[in-house]
């Protein structure tokens, strides 16, 4: 199992939904993100299958938890896969 499998895994067997923003950064480009834009603290996201930009920031070295919930339900809407 890949880390962002394990990461994925953890996520969804947990009620909190707290990662790192590292942790995060690696499940986006896990499952198929690309940096498009960095601009001071905040980092826009593209996935080719996805219509919208993702955009997070951190709080400290957590990542926001409704940017957390949101990666969760694109992946779920769209289908999304980890990519090897």
């Amino acid at each position: 199992m890949t880390r962002p499998e394990k990461l994925y895994q953890r996520l969804l067997a947990s009620t909190s939904r707290r990662i790192s923003f590292r942790e995060l950064e690696t499940l986006l480009r896990g499952f198929g993100f690309e940096l498009k834009r960095t601009k001071g603290s905040h980092r826009s996201y593209k996935h080719p299958l996805v219509a919208e930009v993702v955009t997070i920031q951190p709080r400290g070295k957590d990542a926001l938890p409704y940017q957390v919930e949101r990666l969760l339900e694109l992946i779920g809407d769209y289908g999304l896969h980890i990519v090897e």
